[in-house]
């Protein structure tokens, strides 16, 4: 099993797991929703990230110990552990934020300062308008403009993933104030209404559909090296956040795979077509 997508460590597994794993105790679990703009999903309490959350996402708690909790992301099921204060209720959202980045303020009034910075893909419950802003079930406003109705998607993974040029790189980051490969390559397919696990070596088994070989690549097909992935962006260039640049960039298609091999990290290892 996959750690990354067990639900389970040495005190609390979930049901569905009985039989297969040893465990303390066996639970349901129950859902909650993260409550802060982005919050790290960790190996272990205190331990390195493995992904983020971003505000709105569903979780299942499986434990909640020290003032950490033990959960799985509902869109993923990534598993790891989160600051306890993070989360809140499992309240109904309605919306989310389709830019690269937004302000929640405290009063319908772009001169007000703002309270939070969310980034794409979190969502919120919206319970009215004043003006140009919605309002937040949290009394906060965010502008009408930058949010879409959950039921909405965007048409194209390349432009989400253009309005994240300049992102600082970040390992494990999904957000636009640090993103990493394959956080990149998730929330743009993830704005699309596309399933994408996330990290690259997921990506590169589960994505669309393996391109046939002298198949031709196309805007939106993804590039995988051992670690990383790549988003095509048109003949000759593609996109991706990487260790290089430290931030999302274009690069030049023959020159990444030069370049990524001459560091020493390999060729392609897989070229994949996100579908619908």
């Amino acid at each position: 099993m996959d750690r990354r997508l067990t639900p389970a460590n040495a005190r609390v597994a979930h049901v569905s797991l009985r039989g297969e794993v040893s465990a303390g105790r066996f639970v349901e679990g129950t859902p909650a929703r993260i409550a802060l703009p982005v919050v790290d999903l960790l190996r272990a309490p205190g331990g390195t990230r493995e992904r983020q959350l971003l505000l709105g996402a569903r979780v299942l708690v499986l434990e909640r110990a020290e003032g950490h909790a033990f959960v799985q992301a509902e869109r993923d099921g990534y598993v790891g552990y989160v600051a306890e204060a993070a989360l809140g209720p499992d309240a109904e959202v309605t919306h989310r934020v389709a830019v690269p980045a937004t302000h929640l303020y405290p009063a319908a009034d772009l001169k007000r300062h703002e309270v939070a910075r969310l980034s794409c893909l979190s969502e919120l419950r919206i319970t009215g308008t004043s003006g140009q802003f919605s309002e937040t079930a949290a009394g906060l406003f965010v502008p009408t403009i930058h949010l879409q109705p959950l039921a909405e998607r965007a048409d194209d993974p390349v432009a989400v993933a253009e309005g994240f040029l300049g992102t600082p790189y970040l390992w494990g980051g999904n957000s636009r104030d640090g993103i990493d490969c394959s956080g990149l390559v998730q929330v743009s397919l993830w704005a699309c209404g596309l399933p994408c696990p996330g990290d690259s070596d997921l990506q590169a088994g589960s994505v669309g559909r393996a391109l046939e070989e002298g198949e031709g690549l196309q805007r939106g097909d993804l590039l995988f090296w051992r670690g990383h992935v790549a988003m095509v962006v048109d003949g000759t260039r593609l996109i991706h956040a990487n260790g290089h640049a430290m931030a999302v960039s274009y690069e030049g298609i023959e020159a990444a795979i030069a370049r990524i091999l001459a560091a020493g990290e390999g060729p392609v290892t897989a070229r994949r077509r996100p579908v619908g």
